[in-house]
Protein backbone atom coordinates (compact mmCIF):
# COMPACT_ATOMS: atom_id res chain seq x y z
CA UNK A 1 0.00 0.00 0.00
CA UNK A 2 3.01 2.40 -0.28
CA UNK A 3 2.20 4.79 -2.77
CA UNK A 4 -1.59 4.48 -1.98
CA UNK A 5 -0.11 5.85 1.32
CA UNK A 6 2.27 8.67 -0.40
CA UNK A 7 -0.73 8.90 -2.49
CA UNK A 8 1.12 9.46 -6.01
CA UNK A 9 -1.15 6.91 -7.50
CA UNK A 10 -4.48 9.08 -6.15
CA UNK A 11 -2.91 12.64 -7.59
CA UNK A 12 -2.47 10.44 -10.88
CA UNK A 13 -6.24 9.48 -10.57
CA UNK A 14 -7.49 12.58 -9.85
CA UNK A 15 -5.60 14.13 -12.46
CA UNK A 16 -6.98 11.47 -15.17
CA UNK A 17 -10.75 12.20 -13.98
CA UNK A 18 -10.36 16.30 -14.29
CA UNK A 19 -8.52 15.75 -17.89
CA UNK A 20 -10.86 12.93 -19.31
CA UNK A 21 -7.61 11.28 -20.51
CA UNK A 22 -4.35 9.38 -19.77
CA UNK A 23 -2.66 11.65 -22.07
CA UNK A 24 -3.86 14.49 -20.59
CA UNK A 25 -2.49 13.36 -17.20
CA UNK A 26 0.50 12.43 -18.70
CA UNK A 27 1.34 15.80 -20.15
CA UNK A 28 0.17 17.43 -16.85
CA UNK A 29 1.66 15.30 -14.42
CA UNK A 30 5.40 14.99 -16.98
CA UNK A 31 4.76 10.84 -17.09
CA UNK A 32 4.36 9.16 -20.08
CA UNK A 33 0.56 7.94 -20.76
CA UNK A 34 2.15 4.23 -20.04
CA UNK A 35 3.43 5.16 -16.60
CA UNK A 36 0.28 6.51 -16.02
CA UNK A 37 -2.10 3.63 -17.18
CA UNK A 38 0.47 1.26 -15.22
CA UNK A 39 -0.27 2.97 -11.53
CA UNK A 40 -3.98 3.46 -12.42
CA UNK A 41 -3.87 -0.56 -13.13
CA UNK A 42 -1.73 -0.72 -9.75
CA UNK A 43 -4.71 1.66 -7.48
CA UNK A 44 -7.69 -0.54 -9.05
CA UNK A 45 -5.34 -3.58 -7.81
CA UNK A 46 -5.16 -1.85 -4.56
CA UNK A 47 -8.94 -1.06 -4.47
CA UNK A 48 -10.27 -4.29 -6.35
CA UNK A 49 -12.39 -1.59 -8.08
CA UNK A 50 -12.45 -0.80 -11.67
CA UNK A 51 -11.86 3.07 -11.88
CA UNK A 52 -12.54 3.57 -15.92
CA UNK A 53 -14.31 1.87 -18.87
CA UNK A 54 -11.23 2.09 -21.36
CA UNK A 55 -11.71 2.51 -25.45
CA UNK A 56 -9.42 3.63 -28.11
CA UNK A 57 -10.54 6.87 -27.87
CA UNK A 58 -11.31 7.66 -24.26
CA UNK A 59 -11.87 6.79 -20.67
CA UNK A 60 -15.33 6.59 -18.84
CA UNK A 61 -15.05 7.20 -15.27
CA UNK A 62 -16.78 3.95 -13.83
CA UNK A 63 -19.44 4.29 -10.39
CA UNK A 64 -16.80 3.04 -8.29
CA UNK A 65 -14.45 5.83 -9.75
CA UNK A 66 -16.70 8.22 -8.89
CA UNK A 67 -16.71 7.00 -5.80
CA UNK A 68 -13.10 6.66 -5.33
CA UNK A 69 -12.28 10.19 -7.05
CA UNK A 70 -15.00 12.04 -4.22
CA UNK A 71 -12.64 10.18 -1.34
CA UNK A 72 -9.52 11.16 -3.51
CA UNK A 73 -10.21 14.80 -3.38
CA UNK A 74 -10.73 14.90 0.38
CA UNK A 75 -7.88 13.12 0.92
CA UNK A 76 -5.72 15.21 -1.17
CA UNK A 77 -6.90 18.13 0.55
CA UNK A 78 -6.49 17.05 3.60
CA UNK A 79 -2.59 16.39 2.82
CA UNK A 80 -2.52 19.50 1.03
CA UNK A 81 -3.90 21.56 4.19
CA UNK A 82 -1.78 19.65 6.93
CA UNK A 83 1.67 21.03 4.50
CA UNK A 84 0.00 24.13 4.83
CA UNK A 85 -0.62 24.24 8.06
CA UNK A 86 2.76 22.81 9.51
CA UNK A 87 4.80 24.90 6.84
CA UNK A 88 2.91 28.27 7.87
CA UNK A 89 3.90 27.51 11.91
CA UNK A 90 7.28 27.86 10.31
CA UNK A 91 6.68 31.12 8.52
CA UNK A 92 7.99 29.19 5.36
CA UNK A 93 5.12 28.66 2.45
CA UNK A 94 5.72 25.69 1.13
CA UNK A 95 3.79 22.71 -1.14
CA UNK A 96 2.81 23.03 -4.88
CA UNK A 97 0.62 25.65 -6.50
CA UNK A 98 -1.03 25.78 -9.83
CA UNK A 99 -1.25 28.98 -10.91
CA UNK A 100 -2.72 30.15 -14.35
CA UNK A 101 -3.08 33.22 -16.41
CA UNK A 102 -4.04 35.02 -19.62
CA UNK A 103 -1.01 35.02 -22.32
CA UNK A 104 0.30 38.17 -22.92
CA UNK A 105 -0.14 39.19 -19.46
CA UNK A 106 1.04 36.08 -17.77
CA UNK A 107 3.77 35.95 -19.87
CA UNK A 108 5.15 39.40 -19.47
CA UNK A 109 3.96 40.02 -16.21
CA UNK A 110 2.95 37.47 -13.99
CA UNK A 111 5.93 34.85 -15.14
CA UNK A 112 8.62 37.00 -14.13
CA UNK A 113 6.60 37.99 -10.48
CA UNK A 114 6.91 34.44 -10.06
CA UNK A 115 10.13 33.79 -10.48
CA UNK A 116 10.62 35.99 -7.79
CA UNK A 117 8.10 34.65 -5.40
CA UNK A 118 10.30 30.84 -5.82
CA UNK A 119 13.16 33.09 -5.18
CA UNK A 120 11.62 34.39 -1.71
CA UNK A 121 9.67 31.02 -0.65
CA UNK A 122 12.17 28.57 -1.86
CA UNK A 123 9.38 26.02 -0.60
CA UNK A 124 7.09 26.38 -3.11
CA UNK A 125 6.91 24.79 -6.11
CA UNK A 126 4.87 26.62 -8.62
CA UNK A 127 3.29 25.22 -11.94
CA UNK A 128 2.32 27.83 -14.32
CA UNK A 129 0.33 27.83 -17.20
CA UNK A 130 -1.32 30.24 -19.71
CA UNK A 131 -4.40 30.01 -21.74
CA UNK A 132 -6.33 32.01 -24.35
CA UNK A 133 -9.73 31.44 -22.72
CA UNK A 134 -11.32 31.80 -19.14
CA UNK A 135 -10.54 28.80 -16.94
CA UNK A 136 -12.67 27.55 -13.90
CA UNK A 137 -9.99 27.11 -11.32
CA UNK A 138 -12.80 24.76 -9.59
CA UNK A 139 -13.11 22.39 -12.32
CA UNK A 140 -9.75 22.30 -13.81
CA UNK A 141 -7.48 21.89 -10.55
CA UNK A 142 -5.63 25.24 -10.39
CA UNK A 143 -5.31 27.17 -7.43
CA UNK A 144 -5.05 30.58 -9.04
CA UNK A 145 -5.71 32.39 -11.57
CA UNK A 146 -4.72 35.65 -12.32
CA UNK A 147 -7.11 37.42 -14.49
CA UNK A 148 -7.35 40.61 -16.37
CA UNK A 149 -11.17 41.86 -16.29
CA UNK A 150 -13.69 42.12 -14.21
CA UNK A 151 -16.41 39.46 -14.79
CA UNK A 152 -15.95 36.89 -12.01
CA UNK A 153 -18.18 33.95 -10.76
CA UNK A 154 -19.87 34.01 -7.30
CA UNK A 155 -18.27 31.03 -6.11
CA UNK A 156 -14.79 32.03 -6.53
CA UNK A 157 -13.08 34.28 -4.37
CA UNK A 158 -11.74 37.19 -5.82
CA UNK A 159 -8.72 39.70 -4.12
CA UNK A 160 -7.77 42.44 -6.57
CA UNK A 161 -4.10 42.99 -7.51
CA UNK A 162 -3.60 46.22 -9.86
CA UNK A 163 -5.63 48.58 -11.01
CA UNK A 164 -5.69 48.69 -15.02
CA UNK A 165 -8.23 49.59 -17.81
CA UNK A 166 -7.79 48.92 -22.00
CA UNK A 167 -7.34 52.15 -24.03
CA UNK A 168 -7.75 52.73 -28.20
CA UNK A 169 -4.09 53.43 -30.07
CA UNK A 170 -2.96 53.33 -33.49
CA UNK A 171 0.41 53.91 -34.83
CA UNK A 172 0.81 57.56 -35.95
CA UNK A 173 1.65 56.62 -39.79
CA UNK A 174 -1.98 54.79 -39.54
CA UNK A 175 -3.53 57.85 -38.44
CA UNK A 176 -1.75 60.20 -41.36
CA UNK A 177 -3.29 57.64 -43.46
CA UNK A 178 -6.41 57.08 -42.47
CA UNK A 179 -7.63 60.14 -40.54
CA UNK A 180 -7.93 60.42 -36.43
CA UNK A 181 -11.65 58.82 -35.26
CA UNK A 182 -13.58 61.96 -33.87
CA UNK A 183 -16.59 59.77 -32.28
CA UNK A 184 -17.36 56.14 -31.45
CA UNK A 185 -19.11 55.27 -33.89
CA UNK A 186 -16.28 56.42 -36.26
CA UNK A 187 -13.96 52.92 -35.66
CA UNK A 188 -16.73 50.99 -37.35
CA UNK A 189 -14.77 52.79 -40.74
CA UNK A 190 -11.38 52.08 -39.69
CA UNK A 191 -9.41 48.91 -39.72
CA UNK A 192 -9.51 47.81 -36.24
CA UNK A 193 -7.00 45.17 -34.48
CA UNK A 194 -9.52 42.44 -32.77
CA UNK A 195 -8.99 40.35 -30.53
CA UNK A 196 -10.50 37.01 -29.24
CA UNK A 197 -9.21 36.60 -25.91
CA UNK A 198 -10.73 34.55 -23.19
CA UNK A 199 -13.79 34.68 -23.44
CA UNK A 200 -14.72 38.27 -24.59
CA UNK A 201 -16.95 38.89 -27.57
CA UNK A 202 -15.00 38.71 -30.77
CA UNK A 203 -15.32 42.22 -32.70
CA UNK A 204 -17.49 44.08 -30.12
CA UNK A 205 -15.91 46.68 -28.45
CA UNK A 206 -17.53 47.89 -24.86
CA UNK A 207 -16.26 50.94 -23.63
CA UNK A 208 -17.23 53.45 -20.90
CA UNK A 209 -17.16 57.08 -21.82
CA UNK A 210 -18.92 60.64 -20.21
CA UNK A 211 -22.39 59.04 -20.67
CA UNK A 212 -22.15 55.70 -19.44
CA UNK A 213 -21.17 52.16 -21.35
CA UNK A 214 -21.27 52.20 -25.63
CA UNK A 215 -20.77 49.53 -27.46
CA UNK A 216 -19.84 49.34 -31.17
CA UNK A 217 -18.87 46.51 -33.90
CA UNK A 218 -15.26 46.91 -35.56
CA UNK A 219 -13.91 45.11 -38.19
CA UNK A 220 -10.46 45.17 -40.49
CA UNK A 221 -8.50 42.33 -42.73
CA UNK A 222 -6.74 41.75 -39.74
CA UNK A 223 -7.74 39.88 -36.65
CA UNK A 224 -5.92 37.19 -34.31
CA UNK A 225 -6.41 35.19 -30.73
CA UNK A 226 -3.53 36.80 -29.40
CA UNK A 227 -3.20 39.98 -28.13
CA UNK A 228 0.79 40.59 -28.33
CA UNK A 229 0.08 39.98 -32.58
CA UNK A 230 -2.09 42.41 -32.34
CA UNK A 231 -0.36 45.07 -30.79
CA UNK A 232 2.61 44.30 -33.37
CA UNK A 233 0.07 44.91 -35.93
CA UNK A 234 -0.84 48.73 -34.51
CA UNK A 235 2.81 49.68 -34.17
CA UNK A 236 3.16 48.91 -37.80
CA UNK A 237 0.77 50.84 -38.40
CA UNK A 238 -2.09 47.73 -39.30
CA UNK A 239 -4.78 49.53 -37.55
CA UNK A 240 -6.92 50.33 -34.15
CA UNK A 241 -6.29 48.27 -31.16
CA UNK A 242 -8.02 48.04 -28.10
CA UNK A 243 -5.18 46.96 -24.93
CA UNK A 244 -4.46 47.51 -21.62
CA UNK A 245 -2.48 50.13 -20.39
CA UNK A 246 0.23 48.23 -18.96
CA UNK A 247 0.81 46.64 -22.01
CA UNK A 248 0.82 49.92 -24.48
CA UNK A 249 2.35 52.15 -22.36
CA UNK A 250 5.89 51.98 -23.51
CA UNK A 251 4.73 52.44 -26.76
CA UNK A 252 3.13 55.44 -26.07
CA UNK A 253 5.89 56.70 -24.14
CA UNK A 254 8.36 56.13 -26.99
CA UNK A 255 5.78 57.45 -29.65
CA UNK A 256 5.32 54.60 -31.84
CA UNK A 257 1.74 54.52 -30.76
CA UNK A 258 -0.93 57.26 -30.06
CA UNK A 259 -3.52 57.04 -28.19
CA UNK A 260 -7.41 57.83 -29.96
CA UNK A 261 -10.87 58.79 -28.18
CA UNK A 262 -8.92 59.14 -25.00
CA UNK A 263 -12.20 59.63 -23.43
CA UNK A 264 -13.10 56.33 -23.77
CA UNK A 265 -11.98 53.02 -21.73
CA UNK A 266 -12.35 49.37 -20.72
CA UNK A 267 -12.06 48.20 -17.21
CA UNK A 268 -9.57 45.34 -17.20
CA UNK A 269 -8.49 45.28 -13.65
CA UNK A 270 -5.80 42.36 -12.70
CA UNK A 271 -7.42 39.82 -10.21
CA UNK A 272 -6.18 37.28 -8.19
CA UNK A 273 -8.82 34.66 -8.93
CA UNK A 274 -9.17 31.22 -6.40
CA UNK A 275 -11.83 28.50 -4.97
CA UNK A 276 -13.60 29.18 -2.17
CA UNK A 277 -12.14 25.82 -0.32
CA UNK A 278 -8.61 27.57 -0.47
CA UNK A 279 -9.87 30.72 1.27
CA UNK A 280 -7.58 29.78 4.93
CA UNK A 281 -4.68 28.91 2.65
CA UNK A 282 -1.40 30.21 4.53
CA UNK A 283 0.79 29.17 1.04
CA UNK A 284 -2.41 30.98 -1.40
CA UNK A 285 -2.63 33.92 0.76
CA UNK A 286 1.77 34.27 0.80
CA UNK A 287 1.20 34.19 -3.06
CA UNK A 288 -1.28 36.08 -4.02
CA UNK A 289 0.68 38.74 -1.01
CA UNK A 290 3.47 39.01 -2.70
CA UNK A 291 2.41 39.21 -6.11
CA UNK A 292 -0.05 42.33 -4.80
CA UNK A 293 3.30 43.99 -4.04
CA UNK A 294 5.08 42.99 -7.51
CA UNK A 295 2.24 44.42 -9.40
CA UNK A 296 1.87 47.73 -7.52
Amino acid sequence: MNNLLENEDLKVFVTVVRKGSFAGAASELGMSAAYVSKRIGVLEGLLGVRLFQRTTRRVVITEDGERVFARAQIILENLDELVDEVSERRREPGGRVRICSSFGFGRNIVAPAIAKLVAAYPALQIRFEVFDRLVDPVAEGFDLDVRVGDEIAPNLIARRLMDNHRILCAAPDYLARHGVPRTLQDLAGHQCLAIKERDRPFGVWRLRGRHGEETVKVSGPLSTNHGEIALRWAVEGAGIVLRSLWDVQPHLDAGRLLQVLPEYTQEANVWAVYPQRLEGSGKLRACVEFLERQLA
